[in-house]
């Protein structure tokens, strides 16, 4: 008898044996993604044509910080993201003059609009998850990726000033979701990387405000899947997170699924290249390696998908081989 998502979710989030693996693929919706509705109908329509075992909710990444004055626009980058051409933070005292967001305003209020179409559509039978970006990320966009590294190095005690305030709207906005129906957080974390910095400054600009975050997610939200960005992954500064599953670019990275599987307790999420194979291969060449990673992992504690985001020309045929190949068990 086939198991609902959850119990599917569950039980392998357990370690536990299910009926296959679960698969979930996610994306981007680039001009869509400005408007609730529009959104929120990209989304169910991509869930009504693949019927993954969750959904990944995507809005662009300004969303929780475009109301600090953050602007951006698309300018056509198949990954589906935005550029920034407006930045708040120019000097380090700026980072003192940022205020907490009201969550129910602006862009973050456009998305609890989102979440509650989501859960309209979906009701009980898909567990949806609501994208959350680290402090330290949203740090990143408010004043440039080179900018945030210089103030942490040169006033430090100014920038976490600004990382205080920023994970108090991340609060106060996860506080609001709670009566959404969401099933937990996508919580990406984009500076866990010894590609950016070392692991020292991560403990100390990057860990605490995780943690306080994360500590304080309702319980009723029984899946939270954390996600290392980058070829470098710190898995070793985040692998005690309170979070129930991990994803990361194991395609692109040196750190493979089977040795996450040993650092990390819970499940490890992904498998396949998101842009080799899943957008320039075949469906010959996704299947392959879908099966290679459901054999690395044993089919447990394992949720198929890419290290990140599919891009917006991923072709339809790869998807479909992506979510065939856990029918027929790999």
């Amino acid at each position: 008898m086939a198991l609902t998502k959850r119990e599917r979710l569950e039980r392998t989030i357990a370690g536990q044996e299910t009926d296959r693996v679960p698969v979930a693929l996610w994306r981007h919706w680039p001009g869509d993604d400005q408007r609730a509705a529009d959104l929120a109908e990209a989304t169910v329509a991509f869930q009504r044509r693949w019927d993954f075992d969750f959904v990944k909710v995507s809005p662009s990444s300004g969303f929780c910080i475009t109301d600090y004055g953050v602007q951006d626009r698309w300018e056509g980058d198949i990954e589906g993201t935005r550029t920034y051409i407006k930045r708040v933070v120019h000097r380090s005292l700026d980072w003192t003059e940022l205020r907490v967001l009201d969550p129910t305003k602006g862009a973050l209020g456009r998305q609890l609009e989102t979440l509650r179409l989501l859960k309209e559509a979906f009701g009980d039978e898909t567990p949806f998850i609501q994208t959350i970006f680290s402090p330290l990320a949203q740090a990143k966009n408010i004043a440039g990726p080179g900018l945030v590294i210089e103030h942490m190095r040169t006033a430090p005690d100014r920038l976490k000033t600004g990382l205080s305030t920023i994970t108090e709207s991340t609060l106060r906005f996860i506080d609001a979701m709670r009566r959404t129906g969401v099933a937990g957080i996508f919580y990406a974390i984009q500076h866990a990387s010894y590609a950016v910095m070392s692991e020292t400054e991560y403990l100390e600009f990057g860990r605490p405000y995780d943690l306080r975050i994360l500590e304080a997610l309702p319980p009723e939200w029984w899946f939270n899947m954390g996600h290392l960005h980058g070829r470098a992954p710190m898995l070793n500064a985040v692998k005690d997170y309170p979070l129930q599953a991990l994803n990361w670019h194991d395609r692109e990275s040196e750190l493979d699924l089977a040795t996450g599987k040993v650092l990390f307790p819970g499940a490890v999420s992904g498998g396949i290249g998101r842009n080799d194979p899943m957008n320039l291969g075949s469906p010959v060449e996704v299947r392959a390696q879908a099966r290679d990673a459901i054999e690395q992992t044993g089919a447990r504690r394992f949720i198929l998908s890419t290290g990140c985001v599919i891009m917006t020309t991923t072709p339809q045929s790869n998807i479909r081989a992506a979510r065939e190949v856990v029918e027929t068990g790999g």
